[in-house]
């Protein structure tokens, strides 16, 4: 299972994040990344984690003041990058430009969506993988995983229709060991979450929680 921790804007210190999930990951067999704000994302790749971006525009090496550019997100340490986040929404244009950007960085790239049909038309653009997050359990506590199990097995089913190759990953209320086993036995291949883990008191202890059951 991937387990990708967004730290979102939150108040929290990415770098201790980042320790903690080096930790876990080296006694489990769960892939975890972290992506923080930007301007983090060198002092958390020099951590050893896995590092993702938070977003990337859909543009080239130029006059784009105040974009966020694949290749420098890619220089500093980042492997991956989240696109089209609920929170940092694309129109598909620029979706479609924003995973090629990644393609041409070297990144792999996961595109979020908010239910199974944007799921099908995310995988139709080839990233290297697609979430599903229905917004109103973002950040609630309420795992989609069991608020509603269906939108899971619906966004495999879709994403599997258009390129059974690119994996599904799910969030909105993950938080808990048991929310990320049901999430893989409905058959995502991995979870996103963020104020679980970014917000806890103690990450290290938050991240076991999420992966030991696994």
């Amino acid at each position: 299972m991937f387990v990708l921790v967004n730290c979102k804007t939150y108040p929290c210190d990415p770098v201790a994040v980042a320790e903690a999930a080096v930790e876990v990951a080296e006694r489990t067999d769960a892939r975890i990344a972290v992506a923080p704000q930007a301007p983090a994302l060198e002092r958390v790749a020099d951590t050893g984690v896995e590092t993702w971006a938070q977003h990337v525009d859909p543009i080239e090496p130029g006059s784009n003041t105040g974009a966020t550019l694949a290749e420098t997100v890619a220089d500093a340490g980042a492997a991956g990058t989240l696109i089209n986040h609920s929170e940092r929404r694309l129109k598909l244009a620029s979706i479609d430009g924003a995973v090629r950007a990644a393609d041409r960085a070297g990144l792999e790239s996961v595109v979020c969506a908010n239910n199974p049909a944007q799921v099908g038309a995310a995988a139709a653009l080839g990233p290297d993988a697609v979430a599903v997050e229905p917004p109103e359990l973002i950040g609630t506590g309420t795992p989609v995983s069991t608020a509603d199990p269906e939108i899971v097995e619906d966004a495999v089913a879709a994403a599997g229709s258009v390129d059974g190759s690119v994996p599904v990953l799910c969030g909105a209320g993950i938080s808990t060991g048991d929310d990320v086993v049901a999430a893989r036995d409905l058959g995502a291949d991995g979870v996103l979450l963020a104020s679980g883990v970014a917000k806890a008191d103690d990450p290290e202890a938050a991240l076991a929680d999420l992966v030991d059951p696994l």
